[in-house]
């Protein structure tokens, strides 16, 4: 499910005999766990120095506007995670876009809608 509901920290934490908030605390830290479910697409827009400068931002506003997601957020039907990341290291390429582990380059507005459209 890529996520991690209460019950199953709870069954770690006790497994463990680790304080329940210690285990939250260190799955809460780390960008790989979520404690609420993602989506079936996950989608990270990087916004490195490279991304930004070549204008990631406007990516960033049309993913959003697409999916009606701001950055941490799932959508009610669970269809689309949107995060942002620092850097993705192809910067190079950038602004990047990443779906469910697949690269995209050179991404501008309008290439970011034509992308999503092939992950519906």
């Amino acid at each position: 499910n890529r996520w991690l509901p209460k019950e199953a920290l709870e069954k770690v934490s006790k497994k463990l005999k680790v304080p329940l908030n210690r285990i939250q605390h260190i799955v809460t830290f780390y960008k790989a766990f979520s404690v609420v479910p993602k989506g079936r697409h996950e989608i990270h827009v990087c916004t490195g120095t490279a991304c930004h400068v070549r204008g990631a931002p406007r990516v960033l506003d049309t993913v959003q506007d697409l999916t009606g997601l701001k950055p941490g957020l799932t959508d009610q039907d669970l269809k689309f995670s949107l995060e942002t990341v620092n850097c993705v290291g192809c910067c190079a390429l950038g602004p990047v876009m990443v779906i469910d582990g697949e690269y995209h380059g050179k991404m501008a507005p309008a290439k970011s809608e034509d992308v999503l459209k092939n992950y519906e």
